[in-house]
């Protein structure tokens, strides 16, 4: 009995936190340039000031929270799709954030280790693929493919912060990102590929 009232009493946490942080998320959308109080979002979310700052924390907190989010429907999202293919990894996240533009922006702003927002979901999954890509022949087999993850993503964190300073608009994201990924794998084609894996960056718009 004590367990399933432990039970209970998680999901109702759970479900208060996630009230809000869609309260968050509904403020933001509504005055992109607000100040999220604490205060704000406890009256939308119909708990207490208190509430927010035990189940989320400082208002400080309340974007990390909302990055966690991000990242588990991106997990979501990836995990569904299969995520087999580093383009498809790429785009997804790309999409992810271009699809709730005024939120992804502000919580990329003011999130202190916002250049942390790509380490967890997407990167991992990117790995995977690169891997996969290098067991199926594509790339070299002396490539370490984790450190081109590494190099794939950093590229697109930069994107990101581009796309959120209002310096490229959407399509220019995706593709800065995509270009990344395409550079990574030219540069790392195994010899049956090279020429497959390079016409991306002979034809596309690199600017």
């Amino acid at each position: 009995m004590e367990a399933v009232e432990g039970g209970l009493r998680e999901r109702h946490k759970a479900r208060r936190r996630g009230r809000i942080l869609e309260a968050t998320r509904e403020l933001l959308r509504e005055g992109p340039e607000a100040v999220i109080s604490t205060e704000r979002i406890a009256a939308r979310a119909e708990v207490s000031p208190a509430t927010v700052y035990n189940l989320v924390g400082p208002r400080d907190k309340i974007w990390e929270a909302l990055a966690a989010e991000f990242m588990d429907e991106l997990e979501r999202r990836l995990g569904s799709q299969g995520a087999d293919d580093p383009r498809e990894v790429v785009r997804s996240t790309v999409q992810l954030f271009v699809g709730d533009p005024v939120v992804s922006r502000r919580m990329v702003r003011e999130w202190e280790d916002s250049g942390l927002v790509l380490h967890r979901s997407p990167h991992t999954h990117l790995r995977r693929a690169l891997a996969d890509a290098r067991a199926r022949g594509l790339l070299r087999t002396d490539i370490a493919t984790d450190a081109l993850a590494a190099v794939v993503s950093t590229a697109c964190v930069g994107a990101l912060h581009q796309w959120v300073a209002a310096l490229i608009d959407d399509d220019r994201f995706l593709e800065r990102a995509l270009l990344a990924l395409d550079v990574a794998l030219a540069a790392a084609a195994a010899d049956p590929h090279r020429d497959r894996l390079l016409a991306p960056l002979r034809t596309g718009d690199a600017r």
